[in-house]
């Protein structure tokens, strides 16, 4: 049976991050992909004009239809806004006996917050004990540990503070350094430095989205986390690499560009 694996995320109207990209990216990656929408925002290049999150309710009813009667092989998470909806989908987490990938989403592209200041320590608490593999980035590390990544050797430090809250593995992005786009994978023990050329394309929104689902997808068809990272982040370089230009503002990656190469 082709893998399957569940997004548990916020929608993206205009289709870049998101609910979306992650479909898109389960799709180009060979596996079936499902969702459990958390919030709906109206939101295009520009940025977030709004944001309207689902009733714990709903996210349970969602989680529980598609798991109880299809299983899944990976779950995603990303955009949870409140600490309710945190606390909820953790519950959900701690029962599964499939990877989790943690994309612990605070800031959009365009510097629209995402999380609320007060879900930070369930995030902390209750969400990163969950993850087989949680990917901050250099802002949402901040935000989770007050550790301020400026180098390149600064990436031990913000791994260390993240896995002091419980995943299994953490993968510190430091895309938003300059030079190459380098990040750090490890779980404690062993390091896997990954580096990519940094392509001067300003069209870069959903990246985090689709790494993220990248991962999970080649979790689901029985990748160790180092390999599939190391896919991932080959197939986010791609996508990174054929960004294109819509609307008025940025752009999101390819999630088709193996299609098209």
């Amino acid at each position: 049976m082709i893998p399957r694996v569940l997004t548990v995320a916020g929608s993206d109207s205009g289709g870049g991050a998101g609910i979306q990209a992650d479909l898109k990216t389960m799709l180009a990656l060979g596996v079936h992909g499902m969702s459990v929408v958390t919030a709906v925002t109206a939101q295009n290049s520009l940025g977030v004009q709004g944001a309207w999150e689902l009733p714990a309710e709903a996210v349970r009813a969602q989680y529980r239809s598609v798991v109880d009667d299809i299983g899944v092989q990976a779950v995603k998470t990303g955009m949870l806004s409140s600490a309710g909806l945190v606390e909820t989908v953790a519950e959900l987490l701690a029962t599964i006996d499939a990877p989790v990938v943690v994309d612990p989403v605070g800031v959009s592209k365009h510097g629209d917050a995402l999380l609320a200041a007060s879900a930070l320590e369930s995030v902390r608490r209750l969400l990163l004990p969950t993850a087989t593999v949680a990917t901050p980035n250099l802002d949402e590390v901040a935000q989770l540990t007050g550790v301020h990544v400026a180098a390149e050797d600064d990436l031990r430090e913000a791994a260390a503070a993240v896995l002091a809250y419980g995943p299994a593995w953490v993968l510190i992005k430091g895309g938003h350094l300059p030079g190459d786009a380098v990040d750090l994978l490890t779980d404690g023990r062993e390091e896997h430095w990954l580096r990519a050329p940094r392509h001067d394309n300003r069209h870069t929104h959903g990246t985090g989205c689709t790494l993220a689902s990248a991962i999970a997808s080649e979790l689901a068809k029985g990748a160790g986390v180092p390999e599939a990272v190391t896919a991932a982040k080959r197939y986010v370089t791609g996508a990174i690499r054929a960004g294109f230009a819509l609307g008025g503002g940025i752009g999101p990656v390819d999630h088709g560009w193996e299609f098209r190469s």
